[in-house]
This record gives structure tokens, C-alpha cells and sequence, in this order.
């Protein structure tokens, strides 16, 4: 089994992705990339990290608001991030039953068949989520969060449809559509999990 979770910033992804490894059985994978594909490229994981989120169309290090323009040669280094990349994913899903947070993997893996789920929610409930994780120095408004929402998830997609066909978000390239608005995850994810198990045996 194979699954592909993709999400806007501040939707809980990163938590239903653990939760739903865990309930599985499967391998969970998310940070995790950035150390591999660095190591495998000999560079920096801050530099990595903005490349897989933002398609290294962003100064690094990654810094809000503070965009390159898009040009349709990326450069080299980056073309080295895209490729380990692609190569690690794929290895690690040959092995099965995985569980990739991001990265793209969803188009990565298109030829192996993945459950793709995107996790999404509104921006009322993506603040709320943000605030309770966020450290006690940290103080953004409602107004610079919704900017941050933009620029990182603009990114995403920006990396996404450089990679495959259907647009980053758009239901006709996943198998389910997540919307976690004011859902506890923790207590949605035994019937999720029923219902994948259920959807891949078909």
C-alpha cells in the first residue's frame, strides 16, 4: 500500500498523514526526504527544503514575501534537488506500503498507482491550527498569516504542475479530497483508514 498526502499549509496534512501511517502500519516519510535528498545531493537542507516547497523559485533561504520570478530554466542546483528527488521516492516506494508527505509525490508516483488524498480547510481554521502550534514568541497577524498561506502554498503548486498534469488542488488528481475545517483529526482517522483499505482492495 502506497499513499500520497498532499495539503495546503496549515490544514493538519502533516498530522493526518502520522496518524494515518501509524493506523496503517505503513512508513511514514516527510522531513525525513529533505535529510535524504541532501545527503544524496551534498547540499544544504535548508536549501533543499525550499526547493521541494517552493520549486526554487524562492531566495534562499526561504523568506516570505520575498519572491523570484519565474523563469522557465531552473538552475542547476535545483535541477539536482528535482532529480534525487524523483529517484529517492521511488525507491522508497518500491519497497510498499509507505506513507509520503508532499514532495510531490502523488506525480512522482503516478505509474504506481498511490492513494492521493489532499487535505485542505478554510483559512479561519488554518489560523486557528497555526496559533496553537506556534511558539510563544512567535506573533503574526491574521493578516501576515494569510500571506504566508499564499506564498508557501503558491510554491507548492508552482513545483507541483512543473511535475505532472493536473493542477496542484484540483479533485480530478486525487482519489479524496480532505476538508478538515474544524474536524479533530485524531478521531477521524479509524474510519479513514477503514475507508482506504476498503478503496484499495478494489
Amino acid at each position: 500500500m502506497i499513499i500520497t498526502v498532499s495539503r495546503q499549509f496549515g490544514s493538519g496534512g502533516r498530522e493526518v498523514g502520522k496518524r494515518l501511517a501509524d493506523e496503517l502500519g505503513l512508513t511514514y516519510y516527510d522531513k525525513e526526504l529533505v535529510t535524504e535528498i541532501a545527503e544524496h545531493t551534498d547540499l544544504n537542507e535548508g536549501y533543499v527544503n525550499s526547493v521541494l516547497e517552493n520549486g526554487g523559485f524562492h531566495n534562499y533561504a526561504f523568506t516570505f514575501g520575498r519572491s523570484m520570478p519565474f523563469v522557465s530554466a531552473t538552475p542547476a542546483p535545483v535541477t539536482d534537488v528535482l532529480v534525487a528527488q524523483q529517484k529517492i521516492i521511488k525507491a522508497i516506494a518500491k519497497k510498499g506500503n509507505c506513507l509520503i508527505v508532499g514532495r510531490s509525490a502523488d506525480v512522482i508516483l503516478k505509474d504506481m498507482h498511490p492513494f492521493r488524498i489532499f487535505v485542505y480547510a478554510d483559512n479561519a481554521s488554518k489560523i486557528a491550527r497555526c496559533r496553537a502550534r506556534a511558539p510563544e514568541n512567535e506573533h503574526f497577524t491574521d493578516k501576515q498569516m494569510l500571506k504566508q498561506f499564499k506564498e508557501i502554498d503558491g510554491g507548492r503548486r508552482k513545483l507541483h504542475e512543473l511535475l505532472g498534469i493536473h493542477r496542484w488542488g484540483d479533485r480530478a488528481g486525487y482519489d479524496l479530497m480532505m476538508n478538515t475545517t474544524n474536524i479533530d483529526i485524531k478521531s477521524v482517522i479509524p474510519a479513514l483508514a477503514e475507508y482506504i483499505r476498503n478503496a484499495m482492495k478494489q
